[in-house]
């Protein structure tokens, strides 16, 4: 499957924005309900090794701690790059961090499985 370059850009724009206004719903509606992320964010916040959650409910539970501790968590877009049925978002994130995160998409142009990055 490939994501069009108008339905990667609107994905991106919506995604940034669902975390910017800290709304945990619409942030999770990009999302299977049996997604998986792996980011050592992951790591470090929950000390699991593999740095790996799986299922909406669990990564719930994750963001939302995270977004609690960090009330003024602010993304800022700088690109989005794409492939077959994937794109990577690279963007300013927390703690002065840049972030890329590679999201793999579903036929349903929804996000199964996400491999976070950071400097």
């Amino acid at each position: 499957m490939t994501i069009n370059k108008l339905n990667a850009k609107e994905f991106v724009d919506e995604w940034v924005a669902a975390w910017n206004a800290h709304d945990l719903d619409r942030i999770l509606a990009h999302y299977t309900n049996d997604f998986e992320i792996t980011t050592p964010m992951i790591k470090v916040a929950m000390d699991i090794d593999t740095g790996t959650l799986k299922g909406k409910e669990n990564i719930r539970e994750y963001w939302a701690a995270a977004l609690q501790k960090m009330p003024d968590l602010h993304f800022e877009l700088v690109d989005t790059t794409e492939s077959i049925g994937s794109i990577a978002i690279y963007y300013h994130s927390v703690l002065g961090k840049m972030a890329i995160e590679v999201m793999f998409f579903n036929a349903e142009n929804k996000v199964y499985k996400v491999l976070a990055h950071y400097n």
